[in-house]
């Protein structure tokens, strides 16, 4: 129960970024002796610390309490389309520092296990000094990863064409590994600290060269029976539609994934891709907006194709809140967000559709590094990483 009682204090404490044990003691319900004592050792620990004051009634000021910066670190790494991108994160959740491999999808998994190697090596030795305070590594990966019966997780990354990778293999440097898809890591950092923050029941998409879905139920994120729910950009909206990358037909990230829509605009006589997606897709949202016909034609199927499916989610799961990220979606929600929402409206029922907000994104980059390292912080609250070091130091 104590140790319940100090994850709950603690994550409180992360969430805010500043509070008080008064604060403390209404938010998480227990009393006064009970928040000072737990704050008392968690300060000891160094994970908290006093970072100010407030004034009060009682003319005593009061003490403000947050994360201690250099408490602890972690490393979240978004293993995507464009390569491997670690970064390292203090306890205020603050990158402190970031090594990008890049990459392409056609790499082997063997070259990116290499790659995810080389990025967390070079940070170690720019930080050799803050390396036994690291909780551990946070990985993003693009497929589903499944819990075992072992307690061991795999990927499962068929849109890649690769075999199943225990997620092990994904190790650097004896750091403990912890991992999920890249889009349940992306809802876990709006959950936490951004637009989907606060929001009991909410659905964060993700748009890039892949298609995702986070599902927030009751507070939590929903996982499914192995963890492996959210693949909602393999539902086929279109059945016998195009071939999706998955190998099955009439899936919306067929339609709405970024290779697929600068695939469509290039068969409609727009230009080749360029080597940025970014500044391909740019070019399209651009062209549309000016006029050409063809460029506005994909541009509306696009909006067509992710309306009728948040629609479909609108009807399904009833979300007060549904946060579009990823850059493709950013991009759509920067030129395209009232056509996103009138196309949802248009294929959910009146009531729910009412319900539920459309909003970006509240990350613009670092939403899925960020979602991982806050899997590699979870050991700091649940005890796990403060019996480890203790263990290590005796």
């Amino acid at each position: 129960m104590r140790q319940q009682h100090r994850t709950a204090v603690l994550t409180e404490i992360l969430l805010a970024g500043t509070t008080t044990r008064a604060d403390l003691m209404r938010i998480v319900g227990l009393s006064s002796a009970s928040i000072t004592n737990i704050v008392g050792d968690l300060i000891a620990e160094g994970v908290v610390a006093e970072v100010g004051s407030r004034s009060s009634s009682g003319g005593r000021p009061v003490a403000v309490l947050g994360p201690h910066p250099q408490g602890a670190y972690a490393l979240g790494a978004d293993v995507g389309e464009r390569g491997v991108a670690v970064e390292l994160f203090d306890l205020s959740m603050r990158v402190i520092d970031r090594e990008e491999v890049e990459g392409d999808h056609t790499e082997p998994v063997s070259r990116i296990i290499d790659d995810i190697s080389i990025a967390v090596a070079a940070l170690r030795e720019r930080h050799h000094d803050i390396w036994p305070r690291l909780t551990g590594l946070g990985l993003a990966l693009p497929g589903p990863v499944e819990v075992n019966a072992d307690g061991s997780q795999t990927l499962h990354a068929q849109s890649l064409g690769w075999p199943a990778v225990p997620v092990g293999h994904f190790a650097a440097m004896n750091l403990p590994v912890f991992a999920d898809n890249g889009a349940k890591a992306q809802a876990r950092a709006e959950m936490w600290f951004g637009a989907a923050r606060g929001a009991e029941h909410a659905v964060v998409a993700l748009f890039g060269r892949g298609v995702g879905m986070g599902t927030i139920i009751d507070g939590a994120l929903h996982r499914g029976a192995h963890s492996s729910a959210g693949e909602w950009g393999h539902v086929s909206i279109r059945p016998g539609g195009r071939e999706c990358r998955c190998g099955n037909l009439g899936c919306i990230e067929a339609y709405a994934g970024a290779d697929a829509i600068l695939e469509e605009w290039e068969r409609r006589g727009g230009p080749p891709q360029q080597s940025s997606g970014w500044d391909s897709m740019v070019a399209l949202l651009d062209a549309a907006a000016t006029g050409d016909n063809e460029a506005a034609g994909v541009v509306n199927d696009v909006v067509d194709v992710i309306g009728a499916g948040l629609g479909g989610l609108i009807n399904l799961l009833n979300p007060e809140r549904v946060v579009v990220g990823g850059w493709v979606g950013m991009l759509l929600m920067d030129r395209c967000q009232q056509a996103l929402r009138s196309a949802m409206d248009a294929y959910s029922l009146t009531r729910p559709a009412s319900q539920a907000t459309l909003v970006p994104s509240h990350f613009r980059g670092d939403a899925i590094a960020l979602g991982a390292a806050i899997l590699a912080f979870e050991p700091l609250l649940d005890g796990s990483y403060r019996s480890r070091r203790h263990h290590v130091a005796g």
